[in-house]
């Protein structure tokens, strides 16, 4: 076990449950909602994806940081997660690619943790309990007070329910990621908290991609002429991203081909006029089976979202837009993830199709959105 025992910290949770261990990364505090993530791999590609933004995460792998960090993994500029929480913190980095370890990393970041033994009560905590806000503490000062005060304090933080976070992690200015070799598309990205890999797996089938921040109107996003328009992955409640909703129905209306991933996929859903709400604990990890429910194959995904859209899973439904169908369920426990427009040229997909690390069973999903694009554009308007 991590034994720095001069640098004591605690996890406190909102229902009073507290965890004792030592700190790691930066000393201090932190607030943030408590969940987990069951990858056995990629826990820097999950530092640094913009959809942990709020969030403390623990990993449920026991052994993290034998790797160290590298400057090829990361899907954005910097650590995202406002805490970290893990088990068993690597005592020596080992890779040919590292140039540091997780720690320093951390620490240079600010980014508050804890090594604690209760990694696995934690998850059994919250698999029970459901997600919930959290905090840490570090150094002797903050393990010195009062539980009851800690507690307090964290039910004084924000929820993420209601929490607009999209704006505050996407590019503020526009930027291209160009295609590899001949372009054969040009595809608008609204950046919601894009991952870096999302616009090199469109750029490796010849899209120029044309990232552009999250409160971009459907008529900066039109006056680009893009040949598609991709609404990416991204924090907070898609209920209080009403301005990426009203893109989207911008963008819908034009009838320019749009893909979705994962917030993406609840920006859809909302313009169409479904529901969404927060799901228990969330799906996040590297291993999640998923059916298309149109060819009933089963697809391992890799998830990372704590909402999820309520939308009818007996046949399709009528939207302003046309009839439209849940596309993929999954399998464990029946939440819908993925979305299927009938009479228009856009779908989307709850999970996550350009995994790193993670499972590949997904790829073809970039193919299909380039099928798409290939198709002649067919103007739609809204129904009243």
């Amino acid at each position: 076990m991590y034994e720095p025992l001069d640098r004591p910290a605690l996890l406190v949770l909102e229902d009073g449950r507290v965890f004792h261990g030592s700190a790691y990364g930066a000393e201090g505090e932190t607030f943030g909602e408590m969940v987990f993530n069951t990858g056995m791999t990629g826990y820097q590609e999950t530092l640094t994806d913009p959809s942990y933004r709020g969030q403390i995460v623990a990993m449920t792998a026991p052994h993290i940081g034998n790797t160290g960090v590298n400057d090829e993994d990361p899907e954005s500029g910097r650590i995202q997660v406002a805490g970290y929480v893990v088990r068993e913190p690597a005592r020596a980095v080992s890779n040919w690619r590292s140039r540091g370890s997780l720690e320093d990393e951390l620490r240079a970041y600010g980014v508050v943790g804890i090594a604690m033994p209760g990694t696995r009560a934690l998850t059994r905590h919250l698999r029970d309990r459901g997600a919930m806000r959290g905090a840490i503490f570090s150094g002797a000062d903050a393990v010195a007070a009062d539980e009851r005060e800690l507690v307090a304090r964290v039910l004084d933080s924000p929820s993420m329910e209601g929490a607009d976070l999209a704006r505050t992690v996407g590019t503020a200015e526009p930027y291209v990621v160009a295609s590899v070799g001949p372009t054969r598309f040009r595809v608008a990205a609204v950046d919601l908290g894009i991952k870096a890999m999302t616009p090199r797996q469109m750029a490796e089938r010849g899209c120029e991609v044309h990232v552009l921040p999250a409160t971009s109107t459907a008529e900066e996003i039109l006056a680009r002429e893009p040949d598609g328009v991709f609404f990416s992955n991204g924090p907070g409640d898609p209920a209080a991203s009403g301005y990426a909703v009203e893109c989207m129905r911008g963008v819908l209306d034009a009838g320019v081909p749009v893909f979705g991933i994962c917030m993406g996929n609840q920006i859809l859903g909302r313009a169409l006029g479904l529901g969404t709400y927060k799901l228990r604990f969330g799906h996040r990890g590297v291993n999640q089976p998923v059916k298309d429910r149109g060819t009933g194959q089963v697809h391992i995904t890799s998830h990372n979202h704590g909402f999820a859209v309520d939308a009818p899973v007996d046949g399709p439904f009528d939207t302003p837009y046309g009839r439209a169908e849940v596309s993929h369920v999954c399998l464990n426990d029946g939440v819908v993830e993925g979305l299927r427009m009938l009479d228009h040229p856009a779908f989307s997909v709850q999970y996550h199709p350009e995994a790193a690390p993670g499972p590949h069973d997904a790829t073809g999903l970039f193919d299909r959105f380039c099928e798409l694009m290939e198709r002649p554009t067919v103007t739609t308007s809204r129904s009243a």
